[in-house]
C-alpha cells in the first residue's frame, strides 16, 4: 500500500510545473538562516575555525610530505637492478628473452664478459690471465616492492649461475613507503575523530539556542532538509574557512620540500600541491558538515 502511494506521489510530482523562483527563495532563506546561526556562535567561530585551521594544517603537512617520501623512495627504487650472472655455455640473448617475459620486469641489460673484463682491467692492475668473468645481465624492476618476485622467477631459470641485488635497502625502501602510508591514514582518522566532534559540540549548541524556533517549525510541518540544511551549512562552513587559513603554513611546508628535491636532484611530484590542497578542502568540507550531521541526528529527532 505504502510502495503503491509513493509511486503516485512521484507521478503527480513529474507532472508539477517546478517553481524556480520559489526556490531561490528557500535557498536565499536558508542561507541567510545558516548565515544567522554563524553570527549566534559569535568568538567561538574564531576557535573553532583556528583549531580547524591547525588540524588541516597537520594532516597536508603529513600528506605532503608522504608524497615527497614516496617520490624519494621509487627514485632510489628506480636505480635497483638485480644482477643476473650466466653460467659459461649460456646463450645471454636467449635468457634475455625469457627474463623480459616475467611479470615486473621493465628492462634487461646484458653486460658481456669481455667488458665487464676491460673495465676491471682499467680500473685495477691485474695480471695478463684469462677471463673469469661471466655474462651478466641487469634486470631492472618496475616497483621496489616487486623485486623479490622477479628474483625468484629468474633464479629458477638453468642457464643463471647466481644473483645478486641490494636486499637491505629494497627492504628498507619497501619499509618506508609503508609506514608513511600507515603515518597518512593514522593522521586521517585522528583527524576525522577530532573534527567531528569539534563540530559535534558547536552544533549542539546551536540546536540548544534554536530549540524552541525548531519544535515551533517542526510543528507548522516545514520539512526536516529546511530545519537540517543550515547547521549541515555551518560545518561544513568551518571546515571550509579552517581549510583557507591551512593555505598559509602549508605552503611553507611545500617550499621547503621543493628546496630538499632540488637538493638531491629528485623531481617533484607532479601536481603533488595541487592535489593535497584540493584533497584538504574537500575533506574538510565533509568532515565539517558530517559532523553537522551525526550532531543534527543525535540531538534532533528529525
Amino acid at each position: 500500500m505504502n510502495s503503491s502511494k509513493t509511486r503516485i506521489k512521484k507521478r503527480v510530482k513529474k507532472h508539477i510545473p517546478k517553481d524556480w523562483l520559489c526556490e531561490l527563495r528557500i535557498l536565499y532563506r536558508l542561507t541567510k538562516q545558516t548565515i544567522q546561526d554563524i553570527s549566534r556562535t559569535g568568538i567561538v567561530n574564531l576557535v573553532i575555525i583556528t583549531t580547524m585551521a591547525a588540524i588541516l594544517t597537520i594532516f597536508g603537512s603529513f600528506f605532503r610530505s608522504a608524497l615527497s617520501i614516496s617520490s624519494f623512495a621509487k627514485e632510489l627504487g628506480n636505480v635497483l637492478e638485480i644482477s643476473v650472472y650466466l653460467k659459461e655455455n649460456a646463450d645471454a640473448n636467449i635468457v634475455k628473452n625469457r627474463v623480459k617475459e616475467f611479470a615486473h620486469v621493465e628492462n634487461v641489460t646484458i653486460i658481456p664478459k669481455a667488458s665487464s673484463w676491460a673495465n676491471l682491467k682499467r680500473e685495477m692492475d691485474l695480471p695478463d690471465i684469462e677471463n673469469p668473468l661471466p655474462d651478466t645481465l641487469h634486470v631492472k624492476v618496475d616497483k621496489p616492492e616487486n623485486i623479490e618476485e622477479v628474483f625468484k622467477n629468474v633464479k629458477q631459470l638453468t642457464s643463471v649461475e647466481d644473483m645478486s641485488y641490494a636486499q637491505d635497502l629494497a627492504k628498507k625502501i619497501e619499509a618506508l613507503n609503508h609506514i608513511v602510508n600507515m603515518i597518512t591514514v593514522f593522521v586521517v582518522i585522528i583527524m576525522a575523530i577530532l573534527t567531528i566532534t569539534i563540530i559535534n559540540n558547536t552544533i549542539q549548541l546551536v540546536i540548544q539556542s534554536r530549540k524552541e524556533e525548531i519544535e515551533i517549525m517542526r510543528l507548522m510541518g516545514v520539512s526536516n532538509w529546511y530545519i537540517r540544511f543550515p547547521l549541515i551549512m555551518q560545518g561544513a562552513f568551518y571546515g571550509f574557512s579552517g581549510a583557507i587559513i591551512a593555505l598559509l603554513p602549508l605552503n611553507f611546508v611545500q617550499n621547503g620540500l621543493n628546496h630538499m628535491h632540488q637538493f638531491f636532484m629528485v623531481p617533484t611530484p607532479l601536481h603533488a600541491q595541487n592535489f593535497v590542497i584540493a584533497v584538504m578542502f574537500t575533506m574538510a568540507v565533509l568532515f565539517g558538515a558530517g559532523g553537522s550531521f551525526l550532531c543534527i541526528k543525535k540531538h534532533l529527532q528529525v
